[in-house]
């Protein structure tokens, strides 16, 4: 393998892992801040920022960040875990900057708009019901809240229908937060 650590001024390492016999790239960005960075009242911001990343910039609506990228074969996607948040681009090489510019804009400049805000906030909603539907989802959940009791890392990612309610986009900001 040839991985290199590089870390730029502005403190951000990037890894890179050069395959020159390969057509394609992956590209990431992980945030050092997931569930268990979050107080008792932003009990699933991480993981509603991750989805909100993609609603929107002041450059691009979310039909043209999924479009830029679909259009070149390419995938965008994310997750949210205790540690951190991960934010993804698979493309053609040809298409790195590409990629790159997207992954860069929606973390920079995400636009929070009101009617997505809300929209998203009945998508996790759901997901959590989803989760309430699983037992093999909710028997973990009950095993993180069993071993870490009154903490963090023992409530769910996801949070609750009435903390993912409360999140407004921009009226109190999160510490947890990656953009405006």
């Amino acid at each position: 393998m040839s991985v290199e650590v590089t870390t730029l001024k502005s403190g951000l390492n990037v890894v890179t892992d050069a395959m020159p016999h390969l057509e394609t790239a992956s590209l990431g960005v992980w945030v050092a801040s997931g569930s268990r960075d979050e107080h008792h009242d932003e009990h699933g911001i991480s993981h509603f920022l991750e989805h909100m990343a993609f609603k929107g910039t002041r450059r691009r609506t979310a039909r043209m960040i999924a479009e830029e990228i679909e259009a070149v074969g390419g995938d965008l996607n994310a997750a949210t875990g205790a540690e951190s948040t991960a934010y993804y681009a698979r493309v053609l090489k040809s298409d790195v900057p590409l990629a790159l510019d997207v992954l860069a804009d929606i973390l920079s400049d995400p636009s929070f708009d009101h009617e997505e805000l809300l929209r998203e906030q009945n998508v996790i909603i759901q997901e959590i019901g989803a989760v309430a539907d699983t037992p093999d989802d909710l028997i973990f959940e009950h095993l993180q809240f069993v071993a870490f009791p009154n903490q963090s890392l023992g409530r769910s990612i996801l949070g609750t229908a009435k903390t993912v309610r409360s999140f407004d986009g921009g009226k109190r900001r999160a510490r947890s937060s990656i953009a405006p």
